[in-house]
């Protein structure tokens, strides 16, 4: 019997940090120790809310992205682990907002696709990112595992679900900053793209509040990992806390061949 291939990740669910890196060194310590090989943060963790940024100077603002970036490096290479991280790059006075990815060896960014273009929620008219033809997400290997990140609002279009397909992906990476009454459409989605694409995926929601005007913005948790089969492997609740599981080739294997989606596809394809 072929030995099972596994790795270990976690999901750190925090609200907005600050310059110092006291509070993510106690959680990557615990990380590290069990052997952690991937991190994943939620939105605006690392820098403040977008509905926050009109009150900070761009100085301000890149000077934070700048210290985080440095700091994840240096733990990348301290711990030997891998981060995924939305960040805000400040380029020619104008925010875009990507997906950083930092190993001990090298710095990606992923410029996210689609932003939220709602009256309440208008990231596509704060930040500067490019409409353009849509291409496939950042995909990595950790391990025998093939990732891919996505971002948040990005789950709802089918497109880069057709890339989890197309490239085999074990493990999808989907940080978000989820609020209001939200909590049963996500995990829902969440749980239904798991079980129709046969990959685990790691949500990493933030916490803390936003106020604006007479309304309060909730940030929830809910941070989870979903295995295959749809079923929530492991949730956190509403307080801050770190999501520690080890997912398994075994199991993606299992499932897909049990359903065989992907088989029916290809019988199709090559006719």
């Amino acid at each position: 019997m072929q030995t099972d291939k596994t790795l270990t990740i976690a999901a750190l669910q925090l609200p907005t940090l600050g310059m110092q890196a006291t509070k993510l060194e106690f959680y990557l310590r615990t990380a590290h120790s069990r052997g952690v090989k991937v991190v994943l943060l939620g939105e605006y963790v690392l820098n403040h809310f977008f509905k926050e940024l009109p009150n900070l100077t761009m100085n301000m603002v890149k000077k934070q992205s700048d210290k985080h970036i440095e700091l994840l490096k240096n733990f990348a290479l301290k711990y030997q682990m891998v981060f995924v991280a939305p960040i805000i790059l400040v380029k020619d006075e104008k925010y875009i907002k990507t997906i950083v990815k930092i190993n001990e060896k090298s710095i990606a960014y992923y410029e996210q696709q689609i932003l939220m273009p709602y009256k309440h929620w208008n990231e596509k008219k704060m930040f500067a990112n490019k409409i353009k033809k849509l291409e496939a997400p950042l995909i990595f290997k950790v391990e025998g595992f093939k990732i891919m990140v996505m971002g948040g609002f990005e789950l709802h279009f089918d497109y880069f679900w057709q890339e989890v397909i197309r490239n085999k992906i074990d493990l999808v990476l989907l940080p978000t900053a989820s609020t209001f009454d939200s909590h049963n459409r996500w995990r829902e989605i969440i749980k239904t793209k798991a079980f129709l694409h046969g990959c685990y995926i790691l949500r990493a929601n933030r916490l803390g509040e936003f106020k604006e005007k007479e309304i309060k913005w909730k940030f929830y948790g809910d941070s989870m990992l979903v295995e295959p089969t749809g079923e929530i492997y492991m949730m956190l609740e509403d307080k801050e806390s770190m999501l520690i599981e080890t997912i398994s080739k075994n199991v993606i294997k299992e499932h897909r061949e049990s359903w065989a989606f992907e088989d029916e596809l290809t019988q199709r394809r090559n006719i």
